[in-house]
């Protein structure tokens, strides 16, 4: 079942470092694409993975059909170490921890990093299981300006915070065991999916 399940799943080499970004992406936007470059530069990354969700557990709204949002994540990020994937829908995972389970399984020799922006570290704490996402997958957050007090005195950041590991250092994350979390700061493309959908422009 196992090697069925990675037929029409991303390619990974052994040893190599993927970053996963997940998200409804209802839809993709320059902000999705700014963050994704930026990790890949600030993290030590080989590949990042956009898994767009089939839906997202703390959304009471469904998204756009699956085909409409990848058709336009493909579009919007084009860059060859990026590859966008209906990888939950494949799997039959909900929730990221079951992800990450997953992936473990059917990528034994690969070493993945959870990516997030600043405003999700705020939130993190009321994710399923989010404490054992901390202890089995360094994290890769980057921040707006904005968004950094939040995010360095949230609930997850104040409990792991003797495992943050200093921007300046953050390449190094990709290589460190967790529990092991990076706080960068980018200046961000202002804009949001929401924002997209109420100007009718999705």
């Amino acid at each position: 079942m196992t090697a069925i399940m990675r037929y029409n799943l991303p390619n990974a080499a052994s040893g190599q470092v993927i970053g996963l970004l997940g998200g409804s992406f209802d839809p993709a936007h320059d902000g999705h694409v700014h963050l994704t470059r930026e990790a890949l530069k600030r993290f030590g990354l080989d590949q990042v993975w956009w898994l767009v969700t089939p839906g997202n557990p703390l959304k009471s709204h469904g998204p756009a059909p699956m085909a409409q949002r990848l058709a336009h994540a493909r579009k919007k990020m084009q860059h060859p170490r990026v590859v966008v994937s209906d990888l939950e829908a494949k799997t039959g995972t909900r929730y990221t921890a079951e992800t990450l389970e997953a992936l473990m399984r059917l990528y034994p020799d690969v070493r993945f990093v959870w990516l997030m922006g600043a405003d999700n570290l705020a939130g993190f704490h009321h994710w399923d299981r989010w404490q054992w996402i901390m202890d089995n997958v360094p994290i890769g957050v980057i921040a707006r300006p904005g968004d950094r007090v939040a995010a360095r005195t949230s609930p997850a950041a104040l409990i792991y915070r003797t495992s943050r590991l200093r921007g300046r250092d953050a390449r190094a994350l990709s290589q460190k065991p967790a529990p092991c979390w990076s706080l960068v700061n980018v200046p961000m493309v202002d804009v949001s999916s929401t924002q997209i959908r109420a100007d009718g422009n999705w």
